[in-house]
């Protein structure tokens, strides 16, 4: 499988905080891969290292092939929408256009200015003037008429209302599509990333906590419920991702390949939202190293 972004060991300080430490992923080619963790994760960070706006503190980053932003033929295939969705707002939506074709090489002026056509902007309109959809969807279709192999975007939805958000990622959708593009998008809100991502990645404590194909993580991971149980008496093959018990009921959140035959647990699955909190909860990473713990 080819893969647009690899890192390895990959770490980032600000002074003596860590905003992204021991950070080993495989970003495959030809999907949508949701970024999500809260913030201050590292989601920003890694986006940046990404882009090549920062350089690491430790191990190494390959994008396409490349070192990020090392030249301006690596530049060129990654295509970067910032939180902000950053437009200039003294320039027209037009000037916006002509600007995007003198920085990029692979410029697309025609799949801009249907793209334009299409969502309803007015090219004489200034992007200060736009609503915050609208400068989304400027800066998105600036993103996507660089013609880039990779688009990133780091939380450009984060500010919108919901209808807002839909549309935007309704048309990230159906671009990655028709282009064939690879994405990495960002954000914190799970919904979002459910309606677009078939890969995700999640982010906590500056860490890597969870990677992989969406569909196979679901498939794997399940949420017991039964009689109180502790840790040491679960079969060795479940992997606990989290635990919270009452008085006499356990809830685990584990992660197995094997099935489940004990008629004790009431078996549920997941939805994308409940697996990701189960990650990010700052309780899940106290349950891990416990299970560790009592297991060696």
């Amino acid at each position: 499988m080819t893969s647009v972004l690899q890192a390895h060991a990959l770490g980032r300080r600000y002074g003596k905080r860590w905003a992204l430490r021991e950070c080993t992923i495989d970003i495959p080619a030809g999907h949508v891969v949701g970024l999500v963790g809260p913030n201050g994760a590292g989601k920003t960070t890694l986006l940046k290292l990404a882009g090549g706006q920062l350089q690491p503190t430790t191990g190494g980053i390959i994008v396409l092939g490349g070192s990020p932003g090392d030249t301006p033929a690596q530049l060129a295939k990654v295509g970067f929408v910032a939180q902000d969705t950053p437009v200039y707002a003294g320039l027209t939506v037009a000037e916006h256009l002509r600007l995007g074709a003198r920085l990029n090489p692979r410029w697309d002026a025609a799949m801009a200015r249907e793209r334009i056509e299409r969502l309803g902007l007015v090219p004489a309109q200034r992007a200060g003037k736009l609503s915050g959809g609208r400068r989304a969807q400027l800066a998105l279709t600036l993103g996507l008429a660089k013609r880039p192999e990779l688009l990133i975007l780091d939380e450009p939805v984060a500010s919108l209302d919901p209808l807002a958000r839909r549309e935007f990622l309704q048309g990230l959708a159906q671009a990655a599509v028709e282009h064939k593009l690879s994405v990495v998008l960002s954000s914190h809100l799970v919904s979002d990333l459910e309606r677009v991502c078939d890969h995700v990645i999640v982010l906590a404590d500056s860490r890597v906590q969870l990677a992989g194909e969406v569909d196979r993580l679901l498939a794997a991971h399940h949420r017991l419920t039964g009689p109180r149980r502790d840790l040491d008496r679960l079969p060795a093959g479940q992997h606990v991702v989290s635990a919270t018990h009452t008085e006499r009921q356990s809830t685990y959140v584990v992660r197995t390949d094997a099935p489940i035959h004990d008629p004790a647990w009431t078996v549920t699955r997941l939805s994308l939202e409940d697996l990701v909190l189960a990650y990010m909860d700052e309780r899940t990473a106290d349950s891990r190293r416990a299970v560790l713990e009592v297991r060696r």
